[in-house]
């Protein structure tokens, strides 16, 4: 299998998850608006403190209102853009399409060709839901053709590696702006803290103040979980209200949920057994599990250490990529 080939395949499945995640997290949020007790405002910079685009929007010199966001993240020429995860998962289809069922290719060229046409209309609130949910299930729905119907050779695990790697980046900048955004301003009586959170600490203006924190927190608990579809699963699990340490928790320490930490990270070990020279990657991540194994989620929430945890971890987690970058992409470096 050529290098390139395998670094195409890695990346169409990094892409259509990334998309995936980004139309749940900008559903999600939008929805959020509804939950909100009157007087409650959102900050929507921390949209892009989520996906890491920051820099380009504030570049564009644009204040961070929702229609300025939405038209950002969904349908902008911007080369991080919903529709243009999209258009790059489709180029690195098309020059694959021999290793894949021919419907996966139709399927990605059709979910592209439904974005380039319905989602500038989706930066207007009307319209925004269906489209997103759209795009979710065309994204899902190519994610089970692939596993249903396509050989599990070493180019599947390439589409697997590279979307269990994408689902443990999203998780964790979830958590990150979750914790940075709640840990800061909605905290019991006589443990308020603050800090400015790289997340944003000024997602939720007005309404933090006075006797409505602990449903307001919940709520804004619940949005994270639901930005990672893991709410009803996480109930199952903990049978008290949510609150920040068990949704933590669960999010990143789950072996069982397929969206957490935890479990991508076991699933990559597993793929990396069957893979050849990949010490180095197998390493990498055996370090990110150990990370997670020494974490004691109540007492980082205590001491203000979480913030910090949750940014080694990325760190970690980016590295897994570069080894694989490394590995099997630019062997010769």
């Amino acid at each position: 299998m050529l290098s390139r080939v395998a670094e195409r395949v890695y990346w169409q499945s990094r892409y259509i998850e990334r998309a995936e995640n980004t139309a749940r997290l900008l559903n999600v949020y939008s929805m959020l608006l509804l939950d909100l007790p009157p007087g409650t405002k959102l900050g929507w910079h921390t949209l892009v403190e989520i996906t890491g685009t920051h820099d380009l929007f504030d570049a564009s010199g644009r204040q961070s209102v929702e229609r300025n966001m939405m038209r950002f993240m969904l349908a902008e020429d911007n080369g991080v853009s919903l529709l243009n995860m999209l258009i790059h998962a489709r180029e690195c289809a098309r020059t694959t399409r021999e290793l894949m069922p021919t419907e996966t290719f139709e399927n990605i060229n059709n979910l592209y060709l439904y974005a380039k046409e319905n989602l500038q209309k989706a930066v207007a609130r009307g319209p925004r839901h269906d489209t997103l949910e759209k795009i979710i299930t065309g994204c899902q729905r190519i994610t089970g053709m692939l596993s249903g119907s396509m050989s599990h050779s070493d180019a599947y695990r390439f589409v697997r590696i590279g979307r269990n790697l994408e689902r443990a980046d999203m998780t964790s900048r979830i958590v990150d702006a979750g914790s940075g955004s709640l840990l800061g301003d909605v905290q019991p009586a006589g443990k308020r803290r603050r800090r400015k959170a790289k997340s944003g600490a000024d997602t939720l203006r007005g309404a933090a103040a006075g006797s409505g924190i602990e449903p307001l927190e919940n709520i804004l608990w619940m949005s994270v979980l639901r930005s990672t579809s893991a709410y009803q699963m996480y109930r199952q699990y903990v049978k008290h209200r949510v609150n920040a340490e068990d949704v933590v928790g669960f999010l990143l320490m789950n072996v069982d949920f397929p969206r957490s930490v935890a479990h991508t990270m076991g699933e990559l070990a597993k793929l990396l057994v069957a893979m050849p020279k990949s010490g180095r990657v197998s390493r990498q991540v055996r370090r990110v599990r150990r990370l997670l194994n020494r974490a004691e989620i109540g007492d980082l929430l205590e001491k203000d250490g979480l913030l910090q945890f949750i940014d080694d971890l990325q760190v970690q987690i980016a590295a897994i990529h570069g080894k694989i970058t490394d590995t099997w992409f630019l062997p010769r470096k």
